[in-house]
């Protein structure tokens, strides 16, 4: 496991490859680094990992792409307490407070630009596909795909059908769809595991209305003298 000492200070070129990602490293990027925290989240972000991470046991690395500021990871590390963590997060500041974090590997990059140099037992995704220019998902799931020894686990808005959505005043920053139906279409080998719904109106551990996924990587069975393409 790596110790804070031996954390990835690597950072790609200033020159982003979609406006999303200029948009999300930049000023927005901050704010929303600044206004997402606190006690509240990480005790939702327990609780909802609590019901995802029992149907993907034995879980000893995990991957997070677009990690923000951590609370995600911070919570999955008290529910996995020996598991190796890793971060991809593309925005400054939260690259700075996830380095505050204990046995925390961080790639201060874009998702669009990292190269996994490894698998790890669960990929990561909350929040992050949404935000990605739709043009581009095709190589955010391929590195979550190439990334993943086994388990994919996403939490996002669904759509059953493609749509961009206002954010903030914004247009073209947030959009929603089937992305974990996607996913299974364009990996043969997938299959879902669980998949539920976090509420805002939680009276306990409220999220933003997400519908999170868990999905496996299974071997194809071999028939004869025939080959996995």
């Amino acid at each position: 496991m790596a110790g804070p000492g031996d954390r990835d200070e690597e950072r790609t070129a200033n020159v982003f490859g979609t406006d999303q990602e200029a948009f999300w490293a930049g000023q927005f990027g901050d704010a929303y680094t600044a206004r997402n925290r606190g006690p509240q989240a990480l005790a939702s972000n327990l609780a909802l990992f609590a019901r995802m991470l029992p149907r993907s046991s034995g879980i000893g690395s995990v991957l997070e792409v677009g990690a923000n500021v951590g609370l995600n990871l911070q919570a999955i590390q008290l529910l996995l307490p020996g598991a190796e963590l890793c971060a991809v997060e593309i925005n400054e500041q939260a690259v700075a407070e996830l380095r505050k974090l204990p046995r925390v590997q961080v790639h201060h990059a874009s998702v669009l630009e990292f190269v996994p140099a490894r698998q790890f037992d669960m990929v990561l995704v909350k929040g992050l596909l949404i935000h990605i220019d739709p043009t581009h998902l095709s190589r955010v799931y391929d590195l979550m795909y190439q990334a993943s020894g086994r388990f994919i686990c996403l939490v996002e808005y669904y759509n059953p059908t493609p749509v961009s959505v206002p954010y903030r005043g914004h247009a073209d920053r947030l959009f929603k769809r089937d992305f974990a139906g996607e996913l299974l279409e364009r990996f043969s080998d997938l299959r879902l595991v669980d998949y539920g719904f976090a509420y805002h109106r939680d009276p306990v551990f409220p999220q933003d209305d997400l519908n999170w996924f868990v999905l496996e990587r299974r071997p194809i069975p071999m028939d004869g003298c025939n080959t996995r393409p």
